[in-house]
């Protein structure tokens, strides 16, 4: 299938409202219902195109989306919806590891910037790939979800803001810089100083959970 193809079935995709979702997880977590698994799986396949979306110009775009859609997948099953995190929230992480470890191991992606080193020797996409988390591991991971959630309201309102829009919300960099009428590099000091924060928090509760 063609970008153009897949983005005509794209545009046939119906968003579910609050209760509908509520349903099918019900349906597919309790009733096992495959159906309902493949009705929540089409209707996230919007998120994977726009996690996609800095990858446009790629000749294998298609690739990364498939990529990301396994991501998505993998995604609904491990999901459990009675921790009260939004599940786009929860996927994208792993749609995006999904994808920046394809273009990472094809190696026709020019992803430099996220390459750049941070403090402590890791970089931006050491943060984003996905290294094959175990079923096990994701349960923790999804345990501590609503510990990240406090974390980021309890960040200074500016740091809170960038972090929602450039890793939640996923917008470009440029549009939140606009946005706050600060330059680029601002924004990414605050998001640095945000992960540093939030990392910080998450330590304390680790190091209590264990």
């Amino acid at each position: 299938m063609k970008l153009a193809e897949y983005v005509q079935e794209l545009n046939k995709v119906k968003l579910l409202d609050p209760e509908q979702e509520r349903q099918l997880w019900h349906q597919f977590k309790t009733d096992h219902s495959m159906e309902a698994r493949r009705a929540i799986i089409e209707a996230y396949q919007p998120l994977v195109f726009k996690t996609a979306m800095p990858f446009r110009h790629l000749d294998n775009v298609m690739d990364v989306i498939q990529e990301g859609t396994v991501g998505l997948i993998e995604s609904v099953e491990g999901f459990e919806p009675d921790k009260g995190v939004a599940f786009s929230l929860y996927a994208v992480y792993r749609i995006r590891g999904r994808m920046y470890r394809f273009l990472k191991e094809e190696g026709n992606a020019d992803i430099a910037c996220l390459e750049n080193d941070l403090d402590n020797g890791t970089s931006w996409l050491d943060q984003l790939v996905d290294t094959g988390t175990t079923v096990p591991e994701l349960a923790e991971i999804h345990m501590a979800s609503d510990v990240v959630m406090d974390a980021l309201d309890r960040l200074p309102r500016k740091e809170q803001l960038v972090l929602n829009q450039v890793l939640v919300e996923n917008q470009e960099v440029k549009a939140v810089a606009d946005m706050l009428n600060v330059s680029t590099a601002h924004i990414y000091r605050l998001q640095k100083s945000g992960v540093r924060r939030i990392r910080g928090m998450l330590s304390k509760f680790m190091h209590n959970w264990k």
